[in-house]
């Protein structure tokens, strides 16, 4: 079976960045669980897997438009203490997780740190940078019902949640 859109892939990946292992699922010793066609993996990266059956491996390059975007000067905003979980620990250069009025998170990097307030740089830390990623697809298997209403794979033993 092909992957494709409301198609099910368990991948192993490691992602590199100008050479430098960003991260590895083979870390973790845990494959990850992807429903293809709703918007869990970067465009260029999904669209390198369309096609692909279990057992292939692939090296894919993905350039920052089809990744995390392009980076955008004047992106620093100045944000109080009080939104930040762990501001005491926060140095320039570091990277965070925002939680957002929607409810959805946005990664950032800590670009400066004052007494009451950190600037922060709204760009993605991997917004224009190309993307390298060797990835193994372990299973393909169609979607179930529940997946594709809930927007998600499941992985095995985890369908109940």
């Amino acid at each position: 079976m092909k992957a494709g859109k409301d198609k099910v892939i368990a991948i192993h990946y490691t992602l590199t960045v100008d050479g430098e292992k960003v991260e590895s699922s083979q870390d973790r010793d845990e494959q990850l669980w992807i429903l293809l066609g709703h918007g869990q993996l970067i465009p260029g990266l999904e669209a390198a897997l369309d096609g692909h059956e279990a057992g292939e491996s692939l090296s894919v390059d993905v350039a920052p438009a089809d990744g995390y975007g392009e980076r955008q000067e004047g992106q620093i905003q100045r944000m109080s203490k009080k939104y930040f979980t762990q501001a005491g620990r926060l140095r320039p250069g570091m990277t965070t997780v925002l939680q957002m009025k929607n409810g959805g998170q946005r990664a950032v990097t800590v670009h400066k740190v004052g007494m009451s307030a950190i600037d922060v740089d709204l760009n993605h830390p991997m917004a224009g940078k190309t993307l390298h990623f060797d990835v193994a697809i372990g299973e393909v298997r169609e979607a179930t019902e529940e997946e594709i209403e809930h927007g998600h794979a499941h992985a095995p033993g985890a369908e109940a949640h």
